[in-house]
């Protein structure tokens, strides 16, 4: 069925009945799972061999995949579809800004757009010559990424933030690993997830993630979905695996259960 190795028998048994699913969704989060998390996002480069197990499932028949990410699809689509380089196929799908961006760039309504502006001013004031820290904007959301910083300074700066335009009318908040996210739309990973699974049609559902912000996609999973944490924290998750090697056995497996004989 696939090499030995830290994707438990229970979860092997599992991927082996999702595998027989008539229609299929292959989804799953990039930083921490495809690719190692780094201090540079900018540099968090996915394994090759997430990126050839995640092709090959996207070849198969009644198979869709889908990459539920927080980066903005821009980004998503920079680092697994390099310019250049070997990358994912076309037909996988970007979801960008925790399923904001479900297709092409979302687009703000103007009260939507003012808000953000606004935002974006207070998060400029809050981080500006704090070391270590740096804002990110994306197309409906802004987020503090605190991971160089400090520990004082970080924990200083989201403190802040979630003080202050996090508590803002019309503000949608995030937390992860050291970063805050305010977007102005209404949405997560787990609407994203739903609105793939009725857009597929699919019957099953495999999902790999290992934020906090991945938990919405594991309380919409259902008894028949494999839903598989990776790494330390708790989860909603049926199943666990311990870095992003071992979540591409998690793939390889798969393929392995559903490629034609």
């Amino acid at each position: 069925m696939g090499p030995a190795g830290p994707v438990p028998p229970g979860l092997r048994a599992a991927l082996a009945e999702l595998g027989r699913t008539p229609a299929l969704l292959v989804a799953s989060d990039y930083d921490g799972v495809l690719a190692p998390i780094v201090t540079d996002p900018a540099r968090a480069y996915p394994l090759p061999a997430a990126i050839a197990a995640l092709g090959r499932l996207a070849w198969l028949p009644g198979t869709t995949v889908a990459l539920v990410s927080g980066r903005s699809r821009a980004d998503l689509a920079a680092l697994v579809r390099p310019a250049g380089g070997a990358g994912l196929p076309e037909q996988v799908l970007l979801v960008g800004s925790h399923g904001s961006e479900l297709t092409d760039q979302a687009q703000l309504e103007p009260d939507q757009a003012a808000l953000h502006a606004r935002i974006a001013a207070a998060l400029r004031a809050i981080v500006q010559d704090r070391p270590g820290v740096w804002l990110e904007t994306k197309p409906v959301s802004l987020a503090v990424h605190t991971r160089p910083a400090p520990a004082e300074v970080g924990a200083a700066v989201r403190a802040a933030a979630l003080a202050g335009p996090g508590r803002w009318p019309g503000v949608q908040v995030t937390t992860g690993k050291e970063i805050v996210e305010l977007s102005v739309a209404v949405a997560h990973k787990g609407t994203a997830l739903a609105a793939l699974r009725t857009r597929t049609g699919a019957g099953g559902v495999l999902f790999l993630g290992d934020d906090v912000t991945d938990e919405n996609a594991f309380a919409v999973l259902k008894d028949s979905d494999v839903g598989v944490k990776v790494g330390p924290g708790r989860t909603r998750a049926r199943f666990r695996v311990p870095d992003p090697p071992a979540a591409v056995q998690v793939l390889e497996l798969l393929y392995a259960t559903r490629a034609p004989a």
